[in-house]
């Protein structure tokens, strides 16, 4: 039937007074430009109509992932493929008189179908990657790893098949042809294979995900995780400097996650304050009815000193203080500070929470605070943390007991004999 109109055109245009040669050249570029405007008019019809209706649609209801694909305007990719299919169609007929450009256009127009379809899928998955991140997603799996190297597939894919199309040759032979290549693609993507594979490992395992804050000094991190991509893991340290760590290596090298110190609740404190040793000595009399006013040690110093009496109890010269039992004032210090982190109500009380002595050094008594606060922001727990031993430095003086610290200028100069 297309030749029918073709031929009608001729002698319409024949009778009109035109050569008959010119007739067919002038007949081809009217039917090619009908084509080109049908090709207008359905674009036109699905980009103004359908796609514009669905957005209409997508915009009123109550989901939001949706907007998500309007948001990378999915459908108005899509939307490019109608004109190209119907030019598919029409242009063939337009140059059926013509093989060579009939043959050309068939092969350039499916090559930009190929385009533009895989230019729709990217921005589909782009879609899938955002909406992965808002919905946490991405914190179990690594969605934007498995994005990439599809993406990374269908570029490959496109080439092969837009090669095979112009070449006119089937897909399987640059295929086979591409399996010979399989060294030296392997080598060229190295990063991107084990980056992939690691990224599998990292999402099974659950060993990092977006927003976990890991320290790995060989690379110099110690921040967030702000991205896990195909190739590499992007962190955020705390100066706001950025590192890029490769992803292979968050496998093959030791790091530190602190995500299940922030899932568990709970933030330790370990940290030690010096005692001098000099001032350590037994609680006299006076000591314990001060004390025994102290509301976390009305408890402690009555039961203490009633075990203490028991335990010396019958034993001779009691009153040698190398004799029996005795109260130390580090030893009560270290139960009032027991009692007192126990009712903070900052410290967390189903983990360990103990006051421990370590090994005396040429620095004093070191005390050992091993507790955990009950808040495992940063800012709150050094606050947290400051205010804890605020209170242990001043109350020092209360058990008798004083902080080590070397010898200052001042104390120096304070030893010089004063001229009389």
């Amino acid at each position: 039937m297309d030749q029918e109109y073709r031929n009608e055109l001729v002698n319409w245009l024949t009778s009109m007074g035109l050569r008959p040669e010119d007739s067919q050249g002038i007949s081809m570029i009217a039917m090619l430009g009908v084509s080109l405007i049908i090709a207008a008019i359905a674009y036109l019809i699905i980009r103004r109509g359908v796609v514009k209706a669905m957005n209409l649609v997508i915009q009123r209801s109550s989901v939001t992932w949706d907007d998500v694909f309007m948001k990378y305007k999915v459908l108005e990719k899509l939307s490019m493929l109608v004109p190209a299919m119907v030019l598919d169609l029409l242009l063939p007929i337009v140059l059926a008189e013509h093989k060579l450009a009939a043959n050309l256009a068939d092969r350039l127009i499916n090559v930009a179908l190929v385009i533009l379809l895989i230019r729709a899928i990217y921005s589909a998955l782009d879609a899938v990657n955002e909406i992965a991140e808002i919905r946490d997603v991405s914190r179990r799996l690594p969605v934007k790893s498995v994005v990439q190297l599809i993406k990374l597939f269908l570029f490959f894919v496109g080439v092969i098949i837009g090669i095979s199309v112009l070449a006119d040759q089937s897909p399987v032979i640059f295929l086979s042809g591409l399996g010979v290549a399989t060294g030296l693609v392997m080598l060229v993507f190295k990063d991107t294979i084990l980056g992939f594979v690691a990224g599998i490992q990292l999402a099974a395992n659950r060993m990092v995900s977006k927003g976990d804050w890991i320290q790995m000094d060989k690379y110099g991190a110690d921040g967030a995780v702000e991205e896990v991509s195909l190739t590499t893991v992007k962190v955020r340290n705390w100066d706001n400097t950025l590192t890029m760590i490769p992803a292979y290596a968050l496998v093959s090298d030791a790091f530190r996650n602190w995500r299940g110190m922030s899932e568990s609740g709970g933030r330790r404190i370990k940290r030690a304050l010096n005692i001098d040793i000099n001032s350590i000595r037994f609680l006299t009399e006076e000591d314990r009815v001060r004390l025994s006013r102290i509301n976390y040690l009305k408890d402690y110093l009555p039961r203490k000193i009633i075990e203490v009496t028991e335990a010396n109890a019958g034993i001779a010269d009691i009153d040698v203080p190398v004799n029996g039992r005795r109260l130390t004032n580090v030893g009560t210090f270290r139960a009032y500070l027991t009692e007192y982190l126990r009712h903070h109500d900052k410290v967390h009380k189903d983990m360990t929470l103990m006051v421990r002595q370590l090994a005396p050094t040429t620095e004093g008594l070191p005390l050992e605070l091993y507790i955990f606060t009950n808040d495992t922001r940063w800012v709150v727990y050094e606050g947290i943390q400051a205010d804890i031993f605020d209170h242990i430095f001043a109350i020092l003086p209360e058990f008798g007991l004083t902080a080590f610290q070397n010898p200052t200028g001042e104390d120096i100069r304070s030893l010089r004999p004063v001229n009389s």
